[in-house]
């Protein structure tokens, strides 16, 4: 789950990162009001979930509450398109008035999981204010690394991190502590990812998260009903959605092949042997272990409303989820739904035999393929 800019702000402040002041406006009278309570010169910010806001327009400066109040008219209900967002953009709903800093330096601040070394990792770098991937891809050796341990990070690293930085005199106390509090809001609220890009070293002598980016794992929401509470569902996909209230982990993709697959790791061999095959997957559609019909159901009707979707391609291995009830799933979907596209299965496991009996004895148009590579040659030849 994805945090706007300003609810990642409310977050860093409460564990001791300071923030610009600000206040956020749905409207251009409001965003006139907040400039004029912050003294005049702000910056009106577009809060979208996707980053390069500015370079879409999303982000400007006000020398007095009367620019402000144009600025917002024009972002508010503006489609910004940035590198993130795609072409189709995103709907701007609100903005975050803040007020203008003195700005000397600009650093990236971040944590996130490296999955090579199986643990988190705080990157750090002088080059702030730019994409991080950029920083990575031009210049690595600007980025500084320190793995978080099973105690989280430690003041010696923080202040390696700032020394590394170059950050002397006033500013080095302030930036350790914020340094270990981004660290801090990571590991407790189950993030995926806390970015401080850029944290700003000012030329009265504060350290401020100028602007902040924090992703939650969905998986571990049970534990935060407070950040829940905090999803903006325009935001999102609406399949995606739809998916998460029916139990299941689906993501939409560009493709026109619509895949159902028990189990994770299936369903990332399932994308790629269909590429092999020359397609494009539609979707990652995991229906668990644990399935029942109308999850099926469910499943189906989601892929189905991706009008992309050209074909689907069933590829279960039976466990926990056993084959002849997955199959009796299937059949009852396709009678309910009146599927209209070709319906490819591949099917192993326990139960299988009875499986495919129920599937021949439905009087429904399957395609059962004898393994993974002959399911996947036959469902990109039929999405088209």
């Amino acid at each position: 789950m994805k945090l706007h800019e300003y609810q990642a702000k409310d977050l860093l402040r409460a564990y001791g990162v300071p923030t610009p002041r600000g206040t956020v406006a749905t409207t251009p009278g409001q965003a006139r009001e907040a400039a004029a309570r912050l003294g005049g010169k702000v910056v009106v910010k577009a809060q979208i979930h996707a980053g390069g806001r500015g370079k879409g327009g999303g982000v400007k400066l006000a020398g007095d509450a009367d620019e402000a109040e144009a600025h917002a008219a024009r972002i508010l209900g503006m489609c910004l398109v940035t590198h993130q967002t795609g072409p189709e953009g995103r709907l701007v709903r609100r903005v975050l008035v803040e007020e203008q800093l003195p700005i000397e330096r600009e650093i990236y601040l971040g944590v996130t999981l490296d999955r090579a070394l199986a643990r988190p990792v705080f990157m750090a770098s002088a080059q702030g204010g730019m994409e991080i991937e950029e920083v990575a891809a031009e210049n690595p050796e600007a980025i500084l690394r320190e793995p978080v341990g099973w105690a989280g990070l430690q003041p010696f690293q923080a202040r390696r991190l700032a020394f590394g930085l170059g950050i002397r005199g006033d500013a080095l106390k302030a930036s350790v502590q914020a340094i270990l509090a981004v660290a801090r809001a990571y590991e407790e609220n189950d993030a995926s990812l806390v970015e401080v890009n850029p944290f700003v070293l000012t030329s009265d002598g504060r350290a401020v998260a100028l602007d902040a980016k924090t992703d939650i794992d969905d998986s571990a929401m049970f534990r935060h009903p407070d950040l829940a509470e905090l999803r903006d569902l325009d935001e999102e996909e609406p399949l995606e959605t739809d998916a998460i209230n029916h139990g299941l982990n689906y993501i939409k993709l560009d493709g026109n092949v619509g895949c159902m697959v028990n189990g994770a790791g299936l369903a990332m061999a399932t994308m790629d042997i269909i590429q092999y095959a020359g397609g494009m997957p539609a979707n990652f559609l995991d229906v668990g272990g644990g399935a029942d019909s109308d999850q099926i159901k469910n499943g189906f009707r989601i892929i189905l409303s991706d009008s992309n979707v050209k074909a689907i391609l069933i590829n279960i291995f039976g466990g926990i989820l056993k084959v002849d009830v997955l199959a009796e799933g299937i059949v009852a979907a396709a009678r309910e739904l009146a599927i209209g596209v070709p319906l490819v299965l591949r099917l192993e496991g326990t139960n299988v035999e009875k499986g495919r009996q129920i599937l021949a004895a439905s009087g429904l148009d399957f395609i059962v393929a004898a393994d993974m590579k002959d399911a996947a040659r036959h469902a990109v030849a039929r999405a088209v």
